[in-house]
């Protein structure tokens, strides 16, 4: 099994983004029942946010309340969070007194139920050495607050930078056949050069990838306005998941589970990190699941280069992000 900070961990992780980053959070009747099926099933890394939601339903108020419902769990889970964004300009902000300011609040939030094993700011910060920002994380690592560093987005240079001033235990990048970005640009060898466990996040490509987005009105509201979903570039995009049920067919299983072993799968390739941790996400039991019952697909090396045929000749329209958000920083 994987292990994250010297934790041991299910090979597939569970991201808590869609429980609470929503125009209307969920109510817990709805998210206890997601967080238990992902316990069950082997998924105990979980990956939130502070900025998940809005300031008073979130990440952290929502693992608050159920943990105060389920203490027993909390020593099951491995909790990773993102923060270190400034919740008046919405910009990363790596300061010494921006990174107290989010670990105290996570911290507060949590209100003693659940230590932070890693925290990572969800972007680098520009304008901050990194080596401040990381030395105002070690002050609750010190305390015992934090379990260790982690980073989230970013570029290859930034990776080689960090090992320098800090134990990196794990690096959260997006990664699925819809985004197999950093398998070229760096990070993923950067990651392997140093044996840092990578997270990959979004292996459904969102959810495209599950087989189940026809149009862009399948699409949860908050997607509907990025770039990859555009009416006028979906259908170009969608070729390739027509491709990955045929794929899904032959093997038995379904879309998603395909998408998520493929990006499990990348660690057995020469010059790849060695633990690869996809974190899907849902907010139903049984895509839960579902997903999870991605560990039981395994690819062969000549069904990846099959898939690898059929990636080159798709090319994905349309940015990652929408403008504005900083991606590989």
């Amino acid at each position: 099994m994987p292990q994250l900070n010297n934790i041991e961990i299910g090979a597939i992780g569970y991201g808590l983004m869609g429980l609470t980053w929503r125009p209307t959070p969920l109510p817990d009747d709805q998210t206890f029942p997601a967080l238990k099926a992902a316990l069950a099933a082997g998924m105990n890394f979980w990956n939130g946010g502070e900025f998940y939601g809005p300031p008073d339903s979130n990440s952290l108020t929502l693992l608050e309340r159920y943990f105060a419902k389920y203490p027993e769990d909390a020593s099951k889970v491995v909790l990773s969070v993102k923060g270190a964004i400034d919740p008046k300009t919405h910009r990363p902000d790596g300061s010494r007194a921006g990174i107290r300011r989010s670990l105290d609040n996570c911290l507060r939030l949590l209100n003693g139920r659940k230590k932070i094993d890693i925290f990572e700011c969800a972007r680098r910060d520009p304008t901050v050495p990194q080596e401040e920002t990381f030395a105002a994380i070690q002050e609750y690592i010190d305390r015992g607050l934090v379990g260790g560093i982690g980073l989230s987005e970013v570029a290859p240079a930034t990776i080689h930078e960090a090992v320098k001033h800090a134990s990196i235990v794990a690096v959260e990048v997006e990664l699925s056949l819809f985004c197999p970005d950093i398998l070229g640009n760096g990070v993923a060898a950067a990651c392997a050069q140093y044996d840092i466990p990578l997270v990959a996040y979004s292996p459904v490509g969102r959810g495209i990838l599950s087989g189940t987005i026809r149009t862009p009105a399948d699409l949860p509201p908050q997607l509907r306005s990025w770039p990859r979903f555009q009416p006028d570039v979906f259908d170009l995009n969608l070729e390739l998941v027509k491709q990955v049920e045929q794929f899904a067919a032959r093997k038995s299983c379904t879309p998603a589970q395909l998408a998520i072993a493929w990006t499990r799968a990348i660690a057995r390739r020469p010059g790849m990190p060695r633990s690869i941790i996809p974190i899907p996400g849902s907010t139903r039991p049984a895509v839960i699941e579902e997903n999870a019952g991605a560990v039981d697909v395994e690819l062969t090396d000549e069904e990846m280069d099959e898939i690898d045929a059929t990636l080159a000749k798709f090319e994905i329209k349309g940015e990652r992000y929408p403008d504005g958000i900083p991606v590989n920083t």
